[in-house]
């Protein structure tokens, strides 16, 4: 057989088991992979397949394509920060091929009308493939058993704080009446809104960025992780609580695994604070905050012990002049897309966790949490979406490289050693070397219903 493409003398992170209906660990391997209509097609040693287009990845990894599972994209209403174009653009260029994009636009999706133009306006725009969430809201929870399966959403994403207008779900018995009409695994931000609320008052007149994680202190996290946990059991119902910040949440959730998968992100396990907040101010306020190093240490315990399943990059980019307003007027958030991969591959090269590992909580474990349908995995049948790294390359992270509306970034002037070389969408070379090749690729992913 003549193939569209042969992926040859790569370090391929494969499956050790090929039951798509279970998750797996990877392994590295020293394949060839062969492409045909978009589809992997062939594992193995190719030397004397042709195909017309080959890649010689000596020296580099090959990994399924890298999913970023949550991040804000501010389309529509909130553009002048970033747009599905900019954001899924940024995105490309980092290593990653998918994302899942959340519903606290302008206006909020949470009905299906929402939700379809959101689907409009990615339509032919996007640099990678997409989902899109809906927001489960009080409003709306009648409807959830039907929006959660139109196609291409991701599920039902649900603030206990942090958020305003429809989108916020502070009390037990709407959060109980989101589970009981849904029946795919729902995402929730746990910060207990009681508690925002009665501990702002304490900080009424601080104009210190370094009380945010006092004012949204570890007892806020806990609290709500610990209600939905509660409301979950009662329900029988599967949850995913995104980026987790506190070693007295990933205590709790080690003994909740059955039904809890659990998200961190790069930020947590990279910044801490004082040092976060005396270095970069409110560049490095987001919510749930950067906190200490002992929690930040309790994040990694808790990947080491398989408490965490993915790493998401939580996206939530403002603009440089919002995020120079004295605090607390300045609004939460720092982009991440672009630089979720490099970081990674940093901490991987420090030691910190295997190539393996990292790349299972980017890509196979998502797929398994969201039943996400022919990605994720390098595996025969599969789709033909990769991110190529170079383990060795050394680069430093800046401002100008960020694609980003936003134009800026945390790790600015960061050294980190790894980096994404190529990005292959259905077989096609999108982003080689920093440069997007194949612009407006991204498609809708399907889910297992």
């Amino acid at each position: 057989m003549n193939y569209d493409l042969l992926i040859k003398n790569a370090k391929v992170l494969v499956p050790e088991n090929l039951d798509l209906a279970q998750r797996t660990k990877l392994k590295t391997d020293s394949v060839d992979v062969a492409i045909k209509d978009e589809k992997i097609v062939a594992i193995g040693s190719l030397g004397s397949a042709t195909a017309i287009n080959v890649i010689d990845a000596t020296h580099l990894h090959l990994l399924p394509g890298i999913i970023d599972s949550q991040v804000h994209f501010r389309e529509p209403g909130l553009t002048h920060k970033e747009d599905l174009e900019s954001g899924t653009r940024g995105a490309l260029l980092g290593g990653v091929t998918c994302i899942f994009e959340m519903p606290n636009t302008s206006p909020s999706t949470t009905t299906q009308e929402a939700f379809e133009q959101k689907l409009d306006r990615a339509k032919n725009r996007c640099h990678t493939n997409y989902a899109f969430f809906i927001g489960g809201s009080p409003d709306n929870y009648q409807n959830l058993s039907q929006l959660e399966r139109l196609p291409h959403c991701s599920g039902v994403k649900v603030f206990m704080g942090s958020s305003t207008g429809t989108l916020l779900v502070e009390d037990d018995s709407h959060l109980e009446k989101i589970l009981n009409n849904t029946k795919r695994r729902v995402i929730f931000h746990c910060e207990d809104e009681y508690r925002l609320r009665e501990r702002k008052k304490l900080f009424a007149n601080s104009t210190d960025p370094k009380d945010h994680p006092h004012w949204r202190d570890e007892e806020s996290a806990l609290r709500a992780t610990q209600r939905i946990i509660n409301l979950a059991k009662k329900t029988n119902h599967p949850i995913h609580i995104l980026h987790v910040t506190t070693q007295q949440e990933m205590e709790l959730l080690a003994k909740h695994k059955s039904f809890a998968s659990v998200e961190v992100l790069p930020q947590h396990l990279t910044l801490s604070a004082p040092e976060c907040y005396e270095r970069w101010g409110a560049f490095a306020q987001q919510n749930p905050p950067i906190r200490n190093k002992f929690h930040q240490d309790a994040l990694w315990k808790a990947i080491t012990e398989n408490v965490v399943d993915v790493i998401g990059s939580d996206h939530a980019p403002h603009t440089f002049e919002e995020k120079s307003r004295g605090y607390p007027q300045t609004p939460s958030g720092m982009p991440g897309v672009q630089t979720i991969l490099p970081i990674m591959l940093d901490h991987v090269n420090a030691g910190r966790l295997s190539l393996e590992k990292m790349t299972q909580m980017m890509t196979e474990n998502v797929r398994d949490i969201f039943k996400l349908k022919n990605k994720g995995r390098i595996q025969i049948g599969m789709d033909a979406d990769f991110t190529l790294v170079d383990m060795k390359k050394k680069v430093q992270i800046t401002n100008q490289w960020i694609a980003s509306k936003s134009q800026w970034t945390i790790f600015d002037g960061k050294w980190v050693t790894g980096w994404p070389t190529m990005a292959i969408l259905g077989g096609r070379v999108c982003m080689r070397e920093d440069q997007i090749i194949i612009p407006n690729s991204g498609q809708g992913v399907d889910f297992e219903l």
